[in-house]
């Protein structure tokens, strides 16, 4: 049987859906009457919907206006890239303010361009290159544009690794009295935010790390270091991310996000891998074809001038230095290796550590909402023995995000996705306590704002009710 899940969302062919996909329902407002009831409502042709009334007239319906924040990330639309909603968050309004730069040169916006591990590889895979090579083209693509800063965020995943690895601890010493510490569920997925969110609220929210994602760390740091370092306000930046998902762009536009003092948000603009591939199109290059160009380290996790990965899971390996850390800080056993037990699927893996014939910590890996879906079933229920859950909406996790490059007709979908995920973990490893140059800015930056503005900048919260600027009830 065919998949019914957006052929968009992935690169294998793995028929991971809750519902079947369908195109998003577009809200119409109805001005309730008193004494009168509507027959039913007709669409034409164009998408304009009519009331039909009792008597056979016709009347126009308006449109509701939808936001973002009405967003669901069901995969309906949001990531179709012929009917994506969000008009501010495409390559269109970056080449906008480079064109701005352009014919201002008295008033300039600073571009910063920060690229996650996973769309350097995707674009690596498409173009035959290794990562760092990848890196080095894309940051000279971004440049001749006239792009000023292109930063990687294995640099700014560090501080989220290293403030999720704080934060089990403290979650797992406090279990016994807190009985919706634990399983703390890992929060760098934008699509598995949205659905506990929108569909499980205030039961789920709980259990949700509240560490900040890599893009989101990365705007505190650009918009916040970087702009004192460079004697700049946040809103003379323009911050762009390149992303594997289309959901990182529903992420930036998040009012958490924004700094209203600045009216400006931490990151303008978030663009995908598959974007990225149309602007080399549209320029009539081949990333081959890019000179490489130095790789900017002021913001990047580079060693002898190759750029560096975080061991475990190409979505981050959340679980990876978790599961480390808290066995050493916890129980005082250091861990060499990590043995995964596949159960229902390979999306479905489980971790234990073990002394004495005790089990000390179990985690597990979920990726894709058919496996979400059974965790939070099990909570509910509550038969979930997990400590810790690293949570990715995509089958396969971040490499196989519904923004990466899409393969050519005569290469297989496993076959592409395979390749992107060698091409990630062919990058050699550092600990993320290893990072020096974070640990400088921990102890100068984040120290010197204060505990509490650094639990600000790198940590966030989630919303259980959402309603739109009409304040109407949303279906999808």
């Amino acid at each position: 049987m065919a998949s019914q899940f957006s052929g968009v969302l992935q690169l294998t062919d793995l028929d991971d859906f809750i519902t079947p996909s369908q195109a998003c329902v577009k809200p119409v407002k109805l001005e309730k009457k008193p004494g009168k009831s509507v027959a039913k409502i007709q669409i034409e042709d164009d998408g304009s919907y009519f009331q039909v009334n009792q008597d056979g007239g016709l009347q126009k319906l308006e449109k509701a206006k939808i936001t973002l924040n009405d967003c669901l990330a069901c995969s309906g639309c949001i990531t179709s890239a012929e009917s994506v909603l969000i008009a501010q968050q495409s390559q269109d309004e970056l080449y906008k303010v480079l064109q701005r730069n352009k014919q201002n040169s008295a008033e300039q916006t600073v571009v910063v361009v920060s690229v996650s591990p996973q769309s350097r590889a995707s674009l690596a895979a498409r173009f035959d290159l290794s990562t760092t090579d990848a890196a080095r083209r894309l940051t000279a693509f971004f440049k001749n544009l006239g792009v000023h800063h292109v930063f990687d965020t294995g640099f700014s995943r560090t501080f989220s690794l290293l403030e999720s690895q704080r934060e089990f601890v403290e979650r797992f010493q406090r279990k016994d009295r807190d009985k919706k510490a634990l399983p703390m569920l890992a929060s760098a997925c934008p699509g598995w935010i949205c659905y506990a969110e929108k569909t499980h609220g205030d039961f789920i929210l709980p259990y949700i790390s509240t560490t900040r994602s890599p893009q989101q760390v990365m705007g505190s740091l650009v918009k916040g270091y970087f702009a004192e370092q460079h004697n700049l306000t946040p809103n003379q930046i323009y911050h762009v991310t390149v992303m594997p998902c289309f959901d990182k762009k529903l992420e930036a536009s998040r009012s958490d996000f924004f700094l209203k003092e600045a009216d400006t948000r931490e990151v303008d603009c978030v663009i995908t891998s598959g974007e990225v591939m149309k602007m080399l199109e549209q320029e009539g290059l081949s990333l081959n074809d890019v000179e490489p160009a130095p790789l900017d380290t002021f913001f990047s996790s580079v060693h002898e001038d190759e750029l560096l990965r975080h061991a475990g899971s190409s979505s981050g390996g959340y679980l990876h230095h978790v599961y480390i850390h808290a066995a050493r800080q916890l129980f005082g056993v250091e861990v060499k290796d990590i043995t995964y037990k596949t159960l229902k699927n390979k999306d479905f893996q489980e971790v234990t550590l073990e002394k004495d014939g005790t089990v000390l910590l179990r985690f597990a890996i979920t990726y894709g909402f058919r496996n979400i879906q059974n965790l939070v079933q099990k909570l509910k229920r509550g038969k979930a023995s997990y400590d810790f859950v690293e949570v990715m909406a995509c089958p396969s996790g971040c490499v196989n995000g519904g923004g990466q490059v899409k393969p050519l007709p005569d290469k297989p979908n496993k076959e592409l996705l395979q390749q992107v995920e060698d091409l990630y973990k062919a990058e050699n490893t550092r600990a993320p306590e290893e990072e020096d140059r974070v640990a400088h800015l921990y102890h100068s930056w984040l120290h010197h704002v204060g505990e509490e503005k650094a639990r600000e900048l790198l940590h966030t919260g989630y919303h259980g009710v959402a309603k739109n600027t009409n304040g109407l009830v949303m279906k999808w």
